[in-house]
């Protein structure tokens, strides 16, 4: 009889769950406390206490082809960027097409999660669930457990001096929808995150003026790269990781710091951390520099104290009349359906092996999937978590010794440290590739590239220096997919087509420097790998 396995949440995590249980054979049941799947990325009107929600202008960070689950390509005709209408429906179709709704128990809340009284010989859990319509509860018992509830619910709420003075309008970012109400209005927006910044460069175009206030700054990155190209498909290369390990940490700051500065100086504009790029998570708006430049945003340091009508800044400068303040200063994650001695969150820190699986539990039947900040997209990432922990419930992998997973964590811990300035938002940090790889090393399914640059050696050239889309990790292993090779071929064909809307006679990209470089990665990897 096929295990039985517990999906808490139905968002772009809790869907790659859902599928991975029954390509492993097992039994998926998810329970979804919202009327419907796509988490975050689910618009909705009304603001839902726990639930967080995109604005209706939020357009996604991760261009289509970095962001896609590994064997369901995002249509061609999709934008390069989507606006989070299509990020829904693309979650739509990836349900509807491996038939996944069924197995959901919509508007049912996950009241607790313990272990069974036997969990040291069957690692059973006991969940309590709620059907939030009815009120009635129901105790269950299940062998495994995938919580993908992510990390953006319980709104982080600054405190300032004076709150209770100030008359105008206080909302967190969690809890804005769109500009309607700030028409004309001057208002200040604390934080210069994603959201900060979105929101930013939403009320900049019709407030009377906007004042974004950042305690570090920001470095700020495109969507729009060199030549066009998704800024992710441009940066995301193996080219480009090894070359992260090889230089010091300081000759690549100070290169990006160089290309950075390029598109608009940042101490110019009042926006320069003085930390190196590399050093906090970076925030990408191709529209602010643009909305500083014509004055409608204006920079200004950390918030002192609020006044009856207005702000006085940390540097001793004022606004007054000021009509609303939105605060977007994230979020606090944690678990509170779980008993606290599998998994205790402090200042969103959470000590678990490869951010999924609790050291110290006898018997691994449960993971937190999605709990991760990813320099890059977060689905493939979830996907690959939940492809590896089903393999751990069935028994197919065996994880490293409890010994070896805290070394692990600890390493993970010094590294963060060391790396990025101190903050509750740089404690669950990954590099993209090179976490994508750690999951594949112990699911099976990393790419051998000693082995496909002797039988497809165009295909190894084009994994190693094109963008490491989701589909590399489907070439080998558990889980391999007859259409990845072709997916890794045409993905920049899918990413170009919805621009071809005019016929224009294009350029010769090909240039003798690409041909040299071509002949320098083809002799580096017969190097390495061979």
């Amino acid at each position: 009889m096929s295990k039985k396995i517990a999906v808490i949440g139905s968002g772009a995590s809790g869907l790659a769950a859902i599928k991975c249980c029954l390509d492993e054979k097992l039994e998926p049941v998810c329970f979804e406390r919202t009327d419907n799947i796509g988490g975050l990325w689910r618009y909705t009107e009304e603001v839902r206490d726990g639930q967080s929600c995109v604005m209706r202008s939020t357009v996604i960070n991760t261009s289509k082809e970095m962001m896609c689950y590994s064997d369901y390509p995002i249509p061609k005709e999709y934008p390069i960027y989507m606006h989070n209408t299509q990020v829904w429906e693309y979650f739509k179709q990836y349900a509807n097409e491996f038939n996944l709704r069924k197995y959901i128990r919509f508007e049912t809340k996950v009241v607790s999660v313990k272990r069974s009284a036997d969990f040291d010989d069957t690692g059973r859990w006991d969940i309590k669930v709620k059907d939030l319509n009815t009120g009635e509860t129901q105790d269950l018992v299940f062998d495994g457990v995938l919580v993908c509830t992510g990390h953006h619910a319980v709104k982080n709420e600054p405190v300032f001096s004076g709150m209770d003075e100030f008359e105008g309008k206080i909302v967190h970012s969690h809890d804005y929808r769109d500009f309607h109400g700030y028409e004309d209005k001057r208002v200040v927006v604390v934080g210069i995150g994603n959201s900060g910044g979105d929101a930013t460069v939403e009320l900049s175009r019709i407030a009377s003026q906007v004042f974004l206030s950042t305690r570090r700054g920001s470095w700020i990155m495109n969507r729009v790269s060199d030549n066009g190209l998704p800024g992710d498909m441009n940066l995301f290369n193996r080219l480009a990781v090894l070359m992260l390990q090889k230089l010091p940490l300081s000759i690549i700051n100070g290169l990006i710091t160089g290309i950075l500065n390029k598109r608009f100086d940042h101490a110019a504009y009042s926006i320069k951390p003085e930390h190196p790029p590399f050093a906090q998570h970076p925030t990408v708006n191709d529209d602010l520099p643009n909305r500083i430049i014509c004055g409608s945003v204006k920079i200004k340091t950390d918030i002192k104290r609020l006044t009856k009508n207005g702000v006085e800044f940390i540097d001793g400068t004022k606004e007054d009349n000021i009509d609303a303040i939105i605060t977007a200063t994230g979020y606090k994650f944690g678990f509170p359906f779980l008993e606290k001695s599998v998994i205790d969150v402090k200042d969103n820190r959470v000590e678990l092996f490869k951010y999924m699986f609790p050291p110290d539990l006898k018997k691994q039947t449960i993971a937190i999937i999605g709990c991760i900040q990813p320099l890059g997209a977060i689905m493939p990432i979830s996907e690959l978590q939940c492809r590896l922990a089903t393999r751990v419930f069935k028994g197919d992998v065996q994880l490293p010794s409890k010994d070896d997973m805290w070394k692990d964590v600890r390493d993970k811990e010094i590294r963060m440290m060391q790396r990025y300035v101190q903050s509750t938002r740089h404690t669950i940090q990954v590099d993209y590739c090179e976490f994508m790889d750690e999951l594949a090393d112990l699911n099976g399914c990393r790419i051998d590239f000693k082995r496909l640059l002797k039988s497809d050696p165009k295909l190894a050239l084009t994994c190693y220096l094109g963008p490491v889309t989701p589909y590399q990790y489907r070439l080998f292993g558990p889980g391999k997919w007859p259409k990845a090779k072709e997916a890794i071929n045409t993905a920049w064909e899918r990413t170009f087509y919805p621009l071809k809307t005019r016929p224009v006679k294009a350029e010769n990209k090909f240039s003798l420097l690409f041909y040299v470089m071509l002949a320098v990665a083809v002799l580096l990897l017969a190097y390495i790998f061979l």
